[in-house]
């Protein structure tokens, strides 16, 4: 069972918010618009597809749980159940890719980040936008990614954590239902130059001094 099977109506009608929402929008704006084939990789219940598809996009949706998937049938989307790590398209049959704040979940990131290129067509991009590694985790705690984030010892070690850990503020939240998975920031920028891709545009995102985002284009 995935770890998001259970929680998809709550995730949708409850969790959902601001922070997604400004994540959602910088996707948005690296990605522009269509036409084309667009894969969205850890497509959830499909919240964002939609408006990807509204900017001219033919978008598929891959996630793990089938829970989450079938809100996202229910609003008429295009979805596959599916391992990141295993994708089941041909070789370069997507013209562009993205995926919002997935390296959290993923258990494997880099061979996730493989698979995204294996599929993209020569020169399509890779948009990834996601909570910032240095500052969203275990070691971290960022309410709500506003003000000064309180650190703790454990940045480092790659590894999955729960509500066990200083960055864990929220006992109703998501973290303390599904846990998560850290990658330090080295690690994460590196799973995509080793999985062949240009890092073409990075940025680091937020209202404050602290970003809680990052986003970047990364091409095939």
């Amino acid at each position: 069972m995935a770890r998001y099977d259970g929680i998809a109506d709550w995730y949708d009608t409850e969790f959902l918010g601001d922070l997604h929402d400004h994540g959602n929008a910088a996707a948005l704006r690296l990605l522009g618009v269509g036409p084309g084939r667009l894969l969205d990789l850890g497509c959830g219940t499909g919240a964002h597809m939609v408006t990807f598809g509204g900017r001219g996009w033919d978008v598929t949706g891959v996630d793990a749980s089938e829970d989450m998937l079938r809100r996202a049938r229910d609003r008429g989307l295009d979805v596959v159940q599916a391992d990141a790590s295993a994708l089941p398209f041909e070789d370069a049959s997507f013209d562009a890719a993205v995926s919002t704040w997935t390296h959290t979940d993923i258990d494997d990131f880099a061979a996730a980040v493989r698979e995204v290129a294996r599929v993209l067509r020569p020169g399509g991009p890779f948009v990834y936008v996601g909570g910032h590694p240095c500052f969203i985790g275990p070691h971290a705690l960022f309410r709500f990614g506003r003000g000064v984030p309180e650190l703790h010892p454990g940045y480092r070690p790659a590894r999955r954590y729960d509500d066990a850990e200083p960055g864990v503020f929220n006992p109703d939240g998501l973290r303390a239902r599904v846990g998560a998975s850290h990658v330090p920031l080295g690690e994460f920028v590196t799973a995509f130059t080793t999985a062949g891709l240009r890092v073409e545009h990075l940025e680091e995102d937020g209202e404050d001094d602290y970003p809680f985002l990052v986003a970047l284009v990364a091409r095939r």
